[in-house]
């Protein structure tokens, strides 16, 4: 690996970056944002991954309920989850076309929406339910091959809002009504994943409680990430 000696790194980005047992000694790090999966952190001697995920929850409540083994709270967790994602639905419609702006390189809402299509078809049908369908051909997925493009998506798609929403609320009514009847035993359970090679390869072995928590976790983040996006959409278009 690379070793970076007394270099200006100002203004620089790691995008999709693996920085594990990254060691920085003696940096300058102000107005830094650091975004991402952060684990056993440590600032100045101070370990504060459970300072930031403590804050995360006081601000996020729903973070607590969707890591619960309860049914109970994952119902709840579930119907929080898309009540703020049609707060946000209905924020978009009132000003058409914002849907469709990504900033900074990131994805626009449309395309977080039809993300989330991929991950209920993969992580919920798929591991969950074991199902062998074919994924919705809107859904955007990861972009390693041979799964780019593979068991039925097609990327030349453009729908509109409404047409992914529409997807997203079926999926949303489908996850539902299992979670109004699955058992801690159910989600206890090893996941029944279709042993072909069909994204994603490295659900096998996992719980159906695990494959579940990559769906709320994903739906949560995403959600996050749009919101974000669009304040900065709106923030520049007001200057």
């Amino acid at each position: 690996m690379k070793k970076y000696l007394d270099e200006d790194l100002t203004g620089v980005e790691f995008r999709e970056c693996d920085l594990s047992r990254a060691n920085l000694v003696g940096v300058v790090m102000q107005d830094a944002v650091i975004d991402g999966l952060v684990t056993n952190l440590v600032v100045n001697g101070v370990e504060v991954t459970a300072y930031v995920e403590a804050e995360l929850d006081r601000r996020h409540p729903v973070r607590v309920l969707i890591r619960s083994d309860d049914p109970r709270d994952l119902r709840e967790g579930w119907r929080r989850l898309r009540a703020d994602w049609a707060a946000t639905v209905e924020r978009m419609r009132r000003t058409p076309g914002i849907e469709h702006r990504g900033v900074n390189d990131e994805w626009s809402a449309v395309q977080r929406l039809r993300h989330l299509v991929f991950v209920h078809d993969s992580w919920f049908r798929r591991c969950c339910l074991g199902s062998t369908d074919l994924f919705t051909p809107m859904g955007i997925g990861p972009t390693v091959e041979p799964y780019r493009e593979a068991h039925g998506l097609n990327l030349s798609l453009d729908p509109s809002l409404d047409d992914v929403v529409k997807v997203r609320d079926e999926q949303a009514a489908e996850l539902a009504a299992w979670l109004d009847e699955v058992t801690p035993e159910a989600l206890a359970a090893r996941a029944p994943v279709p042993d072909d090679d069909v994204w994603p390869p490295y659900a096998r072995g996992r719980s159906v409680r695990q494959c579940l928590g990559t769906v709320l976790s994903e739906t949560f983040e995403h959600h996050g990430f749009c919101v974000r996006d669009l304040d900065l959409i709106t923030a520049s278009a007001a200057e």
